[in-house]
């Protein structure tokens, strides 16, 4: 039950705690917020919590820091970094240190709870028998061959330090996407739980877990691309291609996702095409563009 667990939500910003509080006690969690890293130190000194929401850039002790002193001294503690526009070295160093997930913000409700509910699942862990039943479960969903492929990938670079990310784009080239099954089987291999796979799959644009079509419409949602109203050009695509976020027409010729920054802001709105950028793009330009790749063979 989720009011048993002592949830403690770590940052500088007063309104991220209290948006993490009303949401959290809402679904029934036990949480307590702090506004600085020493302080909830201090707090985790007194008594456990079972799960820690924390921000990684803060003043005085960095989120990075607080990371390191629970590993030590509370290792049985979930940790979920909770944070705005980090670099990809700060999360990959966070999930190196053993992180459950990363939520950014702004965030939902739905993304919070989500990203709590994993947690939850996380620090209870599956009883052995189902664990196994799982598992097995999970290899049925594959043909042989493309299992095959995946172990011979995992086997490959397991003992490799900082190797998740190239067997995630070896892994992603056999299957053609990374849905929930392909990651778990990804952290059994590679001795990471599924929600830092998970992480790292949520994070990196290039990764997708959804099936694509053959030319696949990347949509940046990032804040440049917002303010410049790039909400309009995902409309037009998705009213022109008949499709959602997420989903694939019906010839498989398009897929659409969002993704959280390409790295482009100079160039907003951003909208990739399997591997070319359009920058500056509108609304009156996407049906143009389609077209184009609608006549490719």
């Amino acid at each position: 039950m989720t009011e048993n667990l002592r949830v403690m939500v770590v940052d500088d910003e007063p309104i991220v705690i209290k948006s993490c509080e009303s949401v959290l006690r809402s679904e029934g969690y036990n949480i307590e917020g702090f506004l600085s890293a020493k302080e909830a130190m201090l707090k985790m000194q007194e008594q456990p919590y079972d799960l820690v929401f924390t921000d990684l850039k803060m003043p005085e002790v960095d989120g990075l820091t607080l990371i390191r002193w629970i590993k030590e001294n509370r290792p049985d503690t979930g940790i979920v970094v909770i944070t705005g526009y980090p670099s990809q070295e700060t999360i990959k160093e966070a999930l190196e240190l053993g992180i459950i997930d990363y939520v950014p913000k702004p965030f939902t409700p739905t993304a919070l709870i989500d990203v709590a509910k994993r947690a939850v699942d996380w620090i209870k862990g599956p009883p052995a028998v189902e664990k196994v039943k799982e598992q097995e479960k999970e290899r049925e969903d594959l043909p042989p061959s493309m299992l095959n492929e995946i172990d011979r990938v995992i086997q490959q670079y397991k003992d490799k330090p900082g190797s998740s990310i190239p067997v995630l784009q070896r892994c992603q080239a056999i299957v053609g996407y990374l849905p929930p099954t392909v990651q778990k089987i990804i952290a059994r291999g590679m001795g990471m739980t599924p929600a830092e796979i998970h992480s790292i799959v949520s994070f990196y644009s290039f990764f997708t877990m959804k099936p694509r079509g053959d030319h696949n419409i990347r949509i940046c949602l990032g804040t440049a691309c917002y303010v410049k109203r790039v909400e309009e050009v995902l409309n037009k695509l998705k009213a022109d291609l008949k499709i959602d976020v997420g989903e694939v027409t019906e010839d498989r010729k398009f897929s659409i996702e969002t993704v959280r920054c390409l790295g482009a802001c100079g160039l907003a709105p951003v909208m990739v095409i399997d591997d070319e950028t359009y920058g500056a793009i509108t609304p009156k330009k996407v049906p143009d563009i389609l077209k184009e790749y609608a006549a490719k063979e």
